[in-house]
């Protein structure tokens, strides 16, 4: 098949899988789980082989950047045998990019492994530098686990990029220290509005800070710069001339990224979505297991690829204070 093989309705080229490898997570960060989460029982899980042949019937069709996610993907009991299995489609070429997005509390273990397998740029989780508040929002966090982390990963020579979800009443007057903190360790900054999925015991309403609003005040202290940086995902980049490093903003809700999307997400059970803000679901487990080859898989890939909406449906508003899906984003990968 050719690169451009995996085209939506709207003309769209699909080549980023986001893979959730788990559901668990040992964290519980307030605008993602609830305290008291019910995970998936073990066995409705692909196995990890399962998940690379998932993942090599995309590359088979073009895709050619994945991302692991969770929950938090290492966690995952073996995942560092996906991880290296994955690696061959870089050895070849078929894959530009294997990377992943973790809350940054195995790296101590795993920084040097993923480096040698392949990975060469990572995203960390981390809303705040103030560890009494990095406690609150994660529930059950140590920030210093996560510094060290992130220290390890950088002197193995990973490329790493925080990611910080805006939250009104925790983090708001904190981006100023960020932007400055990641400055100094020489890491991009990707800002993102909080999303309405799944049951989190909160009022979102009350988390919901508009980027729009946190770029005008940044503009205050910062010189932000327009740019057309693009690393295959959401995210509209700015330079900070004062750093020279990036921020970026990820903005489903007050200006969403639709028109330009390129990825879909694989769940821990098989199921894809074609879009994180809608339910529509594709079952790949089914025609996985039906048969060693991969024909069905294909075909089921292909199917799902045909129903891709223009764009998700979220909204976050007082009148309507069910979450826009009811699957947590642990589910689908974040």
């Amino acid at each position: 098949m050719d690169k451009a093989s995996l085209i939506d309705p709207f003309g769209r080229a699909v080549n980023y899988l986001r893979v959730s490898v788990t559901d668990r997570c040992n964290y519980r960060c307030v605008y993602c789980m609830a305290e008291d989460m019910t995970f998936l029982p073990k066995s409705d899980l692909l196995t990890l082989e399962e998940l690379d042949r998932v993942c090599s019937a995309f590359v088979r069709r073009g895709v050619d950047k994945i991302r692991l996610t969770g929950g938090e993907p290492l966690v995952r009991r073996g995942i560092m045998t996906l991880i290296r299995s994955l690696g061959r489609h870089l050895q070849t070429g078929a894959l530009r990019e294997l990377t992943l997005t973790t809350n940054g509390s195995q790296l101590v273990k795993y920084a040097d492994e993923l480096v040698a397998a392949g990975v060469r740029r990572i995203n960390v989780s981390l809303d705040t530098l103030d560890a009494e508040k990095f406690q609150q929002a994660t529930r059950w966090g140590k920030l210093e686990e996560v510094l060290a982390g992130i220290a390890a990963a950088k002197a193995g020579g990973l490329e790493i990029k925080i990611n910080a979800v805006a939250l009104k009443g925790l983090n708001e007057n904190e981006f100023d220290r960020l932007i400055e903190w990641c400055g100094e360790q020489g890491f991009d900054l990707t800002l993102i509005e909080t999303m309405p999925v799944g049951e989190i015991n909160l009022d979102r309403v009350d988390q919901y800070l508009p980027l729009s609003r946190v770029r005008e005040q940044l503009a205050k202290n910062w010189t932000l710069e327009e740019t057309d940086y693009q690393t295959g995902g959401p995210a509209r980049y700015d330079v900070i001339r004062e750093t020279g490093k990036r921020i970026g903003f990820i903005t489903p809700l007050s200006h969403n990224f639709c028109e330009s999307c390129n990825r879909v997400r694989l769940t821990c059970t098989g199921q894809l979505y074609m879009c994180l803000g809608q339910d529509d679901e594709a079952d790949l487990r089914t025609p996985l297991r039906a048969s060693e080859g991969d024909d069905l898989l294909l075909d089921a890939i292909d199917e799902a690829i045909g129903r891709k909406p223009k764009g998700h449906d979220f909204v976050i508003d007082r009148r309507d204070a069910q979450p826009a899906v009811a699957r947590h984003m642990s589910v689908t990968g974040g």
